[in-house]
C-alpha cells in the first residue's frame, strides 16, 4: 500500500480510537454498511491496558505442530530473512503472523522474548492466529492479539514470508493498513484513508446525540425518540 496518504493526525486518531470504531467510521466513509474485511469469531488480547495497534502489515506464515522438513540451513536462512523483514519496511507497522496449524496450532511464537526482539524494530503490536505466552512478561507498548494461549513453542519455525495471510477469516496482504485491538482487527481500505479521520469525527459527534441524552438523569421514552430522532437524521 502507498503511504503517501497517511498523515500525522489520522495516526494520532486511529491510535486513540477502538476498531469497533474504525469499523463503523468505513462504514461512514464509504456512505454504506456491509464493511466485510475484518476477523470473525473471538480473539485475545495480551493486555486490556495497551490500547490499539495500528500499522502498515509485515506478513509472514508459521508452523510448529511438526519439525521443518527443510534442512537446518535453510530453516536458518528463512529465520534471518523473517527478522531482516520485520525490521524493514515502511513505519508504522505491525507483524501479522498466520499459523499455518490453526486450528490446532499448539506453538507460541509470541512470547517474552520475540516481541522485545519486535518492539525493538519498531514494530506496534503483532496480529496473530496462533499462540502467545509468557502473559505478565511482555513488553508494554506492544500489544498481542492471537487466536490462543498456551506454554509451548512445539517445533515452530518460519515457513514464509511477505505474502498474503489469513487471519480468522480476514485476509492481509504485506503492507495493507490493519488496526486492531481486543475486539479484533480489520484491513483499512486504502480509498477511505484520505476522508477517515473525518468520518471518525462524525461517527464520534453523532454517537454523542444518543450518548449525551441517556447519560442525564431523567432520560426516559419521551426523551429517548427525541434524541433517535436526531441520530437518525444525522446518520442519514
Amino acid at each position: 500500500m502507498d503511504n503517501s496518504t497517511m498523515t500525522v493526525t489520522l495516526l494520532e486518531k486511529l491510535q486513540t480510537v477502538d476498531t469497533p470504531t474504525v469499523c463503523n467510521a468505513i462504514e461512514v466513509a464509504q456512505g454504506k454498511r456491509g464493511f466485510n474485511e475484518f476477523t470473525k469469531g473471538t480473539m485475545l488480547a495480551s493486555s486490556a491496558t495497551d490500547g490499539a495497534m495500528v500499522g502498515f502489515a509485515r506478513t509472514a506464515q508459521i508452523a510448529a505442530l511438526e519439525p521443518a522438513k527443510e534442512s537446518a540451513s535453510v530453516i536458518k536462512q528463512r529465520r534471518a530473512d523473517y527478522y531482516r523483514h520485520m525490521a524493514e519496511g515502511p513505519r508504522p507497522a505491525i507483524t501479522v503472523v498466520e499459523d499455518l496449524d490453526y486450528p490446532h496450532a499448539i506453538g507460541a511464537y509470541w512470547g517474552e522474548i520475540n516481541t522485545n526482539i519486535h518492539k525493538a524494530f519498531g514494530l506496534g503490536g503483532a496480529l496473530t492466529n496462533g499462540v502467545m505466552r509468557d502473559l505478565g512478561d511482555l513488553p508494554t507498548g506492544f500489544p498481542v492479539v492471537a487466536g490462543s494461549i498456551g506454554p509451548s513453542h512445539g517445533f515452530v519455525h518460519v515457513r514464509s514470508i511477505g505474502q498474503p495471510v489469513t487471519i480468522f477469516g480476514m485476509q492481509v496482504n504485506d503492507g495493507d493498513l490493519v488496526h486492531a485491538d481486543r475486539h479484533g482487527a480489520l484491513v483499512i481500505p486504502p480509498e477511505v484513508i484520505p476522508v477517515l479521520e473525518a468520518a471518525i469525527d462524525k461517527l464520534l459527534s453523532t454517537e454523542q446525540l444518543i450518548l449525551g441524552p441517556a447519560s442525564k438523569k431523567g432520560f426516559g421514552i419521551t426523551e429517548f425518540e427525541q434524541a433517535w430522532a436526531a441520530f437518525e437524521k444525522a446518520r442519514t
